[in-house]
């Protein structure tokens, strides 16, 4: 009997006892080695004590000073870190509790600057299909996440949403990917041309889509061509790193491989690693002067919002992430496991694409390799995988609806950095008696 509200009132999950490294140890003693880090979550793995010192360290000293009065020895040196290795003319860092209200406070700002700019028209967002920004009302009307959407639409601010950068299914045959990324990207600004530019306040992308598409990087020159078209219209440009940055790519901030600035980044997830509740939206120094030189205010808030503890646990994730190594530990330990996924199963006859960057890696299922034909939903594909794979003692993240929110299934993999070549083996091992028994 449990009084929690889970997330499946008909899968009740097993009690997580302990972490060791890379495993999570469930109340019976079972191991499972946790190949997605939960949700791309826990990037140093279930044990690093620098990081629980510095959580008891603080709370020992204080726990919570809310910002409407304080801020905090914990977030001023958290903020600086990060703008230290922040991309090209981010400034500022607002901290909160998690991915969905970053991109909250992202959009948020983002219409404020406009407002303080004297230009009140522009009201909606362009973003693409099949992306993922968050749960909360204002980041769930944003992202393209087809079946989440569904059921809250009538509540949602409206959206533009044009193509995602999506080379596997969408590259033509004869088309180079430079030019496939162009193609895409030029959808943006035929998409400002219908609904004007002047009512448009930014657009909203991941760098390499996490958990709607399964680690789908953009193909060389697609984010430049994006940023030229923001800067010719005057829209922001939001990069959503929730998932993808933090290291999780090989590089601490995802953008930094594809070359851009953006003028509003969203953190979180790898940003504590699962030890406290955390994110962050970064915006550039002109957003914070507009409003600085305005209102002076940002009509925006949440009580734990640069919250002491989380902020000096986050600050040592940090620091490991840049000056420990652990960045350049995942850029090299994800070209170990991409070359051990490719060597499993690159000629597997329902495996269509294995993609991803850094400790971030994604594999397309299908029913037939050479017309890409996804498997029937009715099948069930990824809850077969994700069942048996955790049967087996893998913690994977796979997901339904992958093409348009109905059909295709993936699996997407995010293990800890910590992760060693003797676990990559045990990882591609139990993920394919997985698939096994999944498509048996």
């Amino acid at each position: 009997m449990t009084h929690v509200f889970p997330r499946h009132t008909k899968a009740l999950p097993p009690r997580a006892a302990r972490g060791d490294g890379a495993y999570i140890i469930d109340e019976t003693g079972k191991r499972y080695l946790d190949g997605s880090g939960g949700a791309a979550v826990s990037c140093l793995g279930h044990s690093d004590p620098e990081v629980t010192q510095a959580i008891k360290d603080q709370a020992d000293r204080i726990a919570f000073a809310h910002t409407g009065f304080f801020t905090s020895e914990p977030a001023e040196r958290l903020a600086d870190r990060l703008i230290a290795h922040a991309p090209e003319g981010i400034e500022r860092v607002y901290f909160v509790s998690g991915g969905s209200e970053a991109v909250e406070a992202a959009l948020k700002l983002a219409r404020q600057y406009f407002l303080e700019k004297g230009e009140p028209s522009r009201t909606r967002f362009i973003a693409r299909r099949q992306s993922y920004h968050g749960n909360t009302l204002g980041a769930l009307g944003t992202g393209g996440n087809a079946w989440r959407r569904e059921p809250f639409a009538p509540l949602m601010v409206e959206t533009s949403h044009i193509a995602p950068c999506y080379e596997y299914r969408g590259r033509e045959a004869g088309e180079t990917p430079e030019a496939y990324g162009l193609r895409v990207a030029d959808e943006l600004e035929a998409e400002l041309r219908r609904v004007g530019p002047e009512n448009v306040i930014g657009f909203v992308a991941e760098p390499v889509v996490g958990a709607t598409l399964g680690a789908v990087p953009s193909v060389p020159g697609y984010f430049k061509r994006i940023r030229e078209i923001c800067d010719r219209h005057g829209i922001l440009l939001i990069l959503d790193e929730v998932m993808c940055g933090m290291g999780r790519t090989g590089t601490l901030f995802a953008c930094e491989q594809d070359g851009v600035r953006p003028d509003i980044v969203t953190i979180a997830k790898g940003l504590g690693a699962g030890y406290q509740p955390i994110g962050a939206m970064l915006c550039s120094g002109a957003i914070y002067a507009a409003i600085e030189g305005g209102s002076g205010f940002f009509q925006h808030g949440h009580t734990y919002i640069g919250h002491p503890v989380a902020c000096a646990a986050a600050d040592v994730v940090v620091g490991k992430l840049t000056a420990g190594g652990m960045t350049e530990r995942a850029a090299r330990m994800g070209e170990v496991l991409g070359d051990a996924l490719v060597a499993r199963f690159g000629q597997h006859p329902h495996v269509g694409d294995i993609r991803g960057r850094g400790m971030f890696r994604g594999l397309e299922l299908v029913a037939d390799r050479e017309s890409k034909t996804p498997f029937d939903p009715a099948r069930g594909i990824n809850k077969k995988i994700k069942a048996a794979a955790f049967d087996a003692g893998l913690i994977c993240y796979p997901m339904g609806g992958t093409i348009d929110g109905r059909q295709g299934d993936h699996v997407l993999l995010a293990p800890p950095f910590i992760l060693t070549e003797h676990q990559v083996g045990e990882l591609v091992d139990k993920l394919s008696s997985a698939l096994d028994v999944a498509l048996a």
